[in-house]
C-alpha cells in the first residue's frame, strides 16, 4: 500500500512540477518578474508543491515494505 501511495505522490509531483514551470514561463509570470522582480506567487506554489510531492512520494518508494 506504501507504494502505491509513493508512485501517486510522485505522479502528482511531477504533474505539479510541469504546471508550476509552465506557469513560471507564462507571460504573466514574466512581466511580474519585470516589474517586481519575482515570479508568481501561483508559480512559485506549484514548484515548491510538485518539489515536496516527488520528494516524498521517492522517500515511500524507496523505503515501502
Amino acid at each position: 500500500m506504501n507504494k502505491i501511495i509513493g508512485i501517486a505522490l510522485l505522479v502528482a509531483g511531477v504533474i505539479l512540477l510541469y504546471f508550476g514551470w509552465e506557469a513560471y514561463n507564462s507571460a504573466a509570470s514574466q512581466a511580474t518578474e519585470m516589474m517586481t522582480g519575482q515570479p508568481t506567487d501561483n508559480s512559485m506554489w506549484f514548484l515548491i508543491a510538485g518539489a515536496v510531492a516527488v520528494i516524498i512520494g521517492l522517500f515511500g518508494l524507496i523505503r515501502g515494505k
